[in-house]
Parts: structure tokens; sequence; C-alpha cells
């Protein structure tokens, strides 16, 4: 399974972890986060030069090994945190593995929220000028908040090429947000 999921910070990956057992793909320069880098090898993170297209094709071959093993994985396709607010673009290669696969995706949702009022909480994003600390400290310093993890239905590419079945994955993403 192929898990397909909005990004809004660094909190995600944890929030996935705690919902459902997945391996992550994510951009190289994770593996060399202090602390976390070594968490995310150790969890069977895949990483990614995303500036290099050889090197997309050397994850997507990976990534459809591991789903036809019977692994869930985990991608982000906006390719970067977003404000929460909105929906970035989807972008498709990660999602040629499924196809090559022949593996289902599951569009996921995530949002937090706060617990006093219910609305939805914006100091888990990770954003721009932002830093992994100071991101962290915002988060873990300011009013009590909830993740909320939807899982939409798993779909079958059927008969979809990678960038068809990534708009529909945005738009079920979306409409479950």
């Amino acid at each position: 399974m192929l898990l397909v999921a909005n990004h809004i910070s660094w909190l995600d990956i944890l929030v996935l972890h705690a919902a459902r057992h997945c391996r992550f793909v994510s951009k190289s320069d994770v593996r060399h986060w202090p602390l976390i880098g070594t968490l995310a090898t150790g969890a069977g993170t895949l990483y990614i030069e995303r500036e290099s297209r050889r090197d997309a094709m050397r994850v997507v071959h990976r990534m459809a090994d591991s789903l036809r093993a019977g692994e869930v994985l985990a991608v982000f396709p906006e390719g970067t945190t977003g404000d929460g607010r909105h929906l970035l673009p989807f972008h498709a290669n990660l999602i040629q593995a499924a196809i090559s696969a022949e593996a289902p995706a599951q569009p996921v949702a995530l949002r937090f929220l706060d617990v006093s009022s219910g609305h939805q909480s914006f100091s888990p994003c990770y954003l721009g000028d932002d830093t992994l600390v100071g991101s962290v400290w915002r988060t873990v310093s300011g009013p009590p908040i909830a993740a909320v993890v939807t899982y939409g239905r798993a779909q079958s590419a059927g008969g979809r090429d990678r960038r068809a079945w990534a708009a529909d994955l945005r738009a079920a993403v979306e409409q479950m947000r």
C-alpha cells in the first residue's frame, strides 16, 4: 500500500507512524539531521536526491520492490511542507512506484487542531525560513494540539497514468481536509 498524504510539518511523520506503521520516502538531507536522521534511517526511510532524475528512478524502483513485498510506504507528493490552509500540487513521480507494483494507493489527510477551541492549529507548520528547532519549540510550547488523520478509500490505478492518478489522489486528500 502506498499512503499519499498532505505535508504540514515534521510532526506528520510521527503522526503517521503512530496511526499506522509505514516506511517513508524523504529528501536525502534528512539523513544528516541530528537524531531525526538516525531515527528515520532506523525506521527504513528511503532517501531521494530530489535534484537528480536518475536518483528518482532508483527510488521508484526500490519503492516498487518494497510495495511488491507487501510493505506500506508513505509519501508526501507536495514535495515540501505547506501552510495547512492550501494543498500544494502533487508531484507524480513517486506515484509511478504503485503503478509499477500494481499496488493500491490510499489518500490520507492530515490536520492539527487546537484542543481547546477545535479550530485548526498552525503552530506545527514548518515553512520557509523556519528552523527545525524553532518549529519544534513553537509546537511544544504552544497550546495543546490534536492530530487528525483521515484515511480515504484505497484505490488502484485503474488504467490512469501517474499524473492523472496523482491529480485524483490530490482531489481526494483535498476533499477530506
